[in-house]
């Protein structure tokens, strides 16, 4: 009998303008629109045992104001926990989120930027509340350095640094993409996932970026990772819903 899987995996929507799209890294000239509303995706991966929706604002992250609240809001009315993020720079944007329904929120370049203060939002919303995502560029050395911006300003801050910071100011989810594979299909970064979890053991990281298939999944979970997100795959029917329901029960 095969070992239970131990990774949850999320499935993700981009919202803009109220609809679900997916960009090819990150590139808003390179949109793909889909036709089911994001809530019909949502109700789905509800009824499969999906525990969290991942949501990005596209709309918020281009303007860094909230641009759908509403739809959030109905999304947490699921039932799932919605982890939200997309132009999070200021705590009452934060708050906004949370008040709107979002169960977390997920905290971007201003964490690179500004760390001292994400720390204070830490310490005043609570760890339980925030993920701190870093997007990695792999340089000549294969060492991870943290992008901002939408991927479009290196910040020459290698990833390890950051994580530990965090961790002791009392992080502990950390959502963590190779631009490279993101929205590219070619398959997950695994040696990064390995190198996170075994050097942080006690962190919660969530890989992103890739996954393409029930296989990259199923390497994922060998990495030690808690939880994968994946949004191209799904959409495009790569992946079907009774494949990550597997990781829903834990089979």
């Amino acid at each position: 009998m095969s070992e239970p899987a131990r990774m949850e995996v999320i499935p993700a929507i981009d919202l803009l303008a109220g609809g679900i799209v997916r960009l090819f890294q990150g590139d808003f000239e390179q949109v793909t629109e889909y036709e089911k509303s994001p809530l019909e995706h949502a109700r789905r991966f509800a009824e499969i045992g999906s525990k969290r929706l991942h949501v990005v604002d596209l709309d918020g992250a281009k303007t860094g104001q909230p641009g759908n609240l509403p739809m959030i809001s109905d999304l947490a009315a699921t039932g799932m926990e919605v982890q939200a993020g997309g132009g999070i720079r200021t705590i009452s944007r934060l708050a906004q989120l949370l008040t709107a329904g979002a169960s977390r929120g997920i905290i971007g370049s201003v964490a690179v930027q500004e760390r001292e203060r994400v720390a204070e939002w830490i310490e005043e919303v609570g760890a339980e509340r925030i993920i701190l995502a870093f997007d990695v560029r792999l340089d000549d050395n294969g060492s991870p350095e943290v992008l901002t911006h939408g991927w479009t300003r290196g910040s020459g801050e290698s990833l390890w640094p950051l994580v530990e910071y965090f961790l002791g100011k009392g992080a502990h989810e950390f959502l963590c993409t190779d631009i490279s594979k993101d929205g590219t299909l070619q398959g997950p970064n695994l040696d990064l996932y390995r190198t996170c979890t075994d050097r942080y053991p006690e962190a919660e990281f969530i890989a992103s970026g890739g996954i393409s298939c029930a296989a990259d999944l199923h390497a994922l979970d060998m990495t030690g990772v808690a939880r994968a997100v994946t949004g191209k795959a799904l959409l495009d029917g790569r992946l079907t819903a009774a494949e990550i329901e597997k990781f829903s029960r834990g089979e």
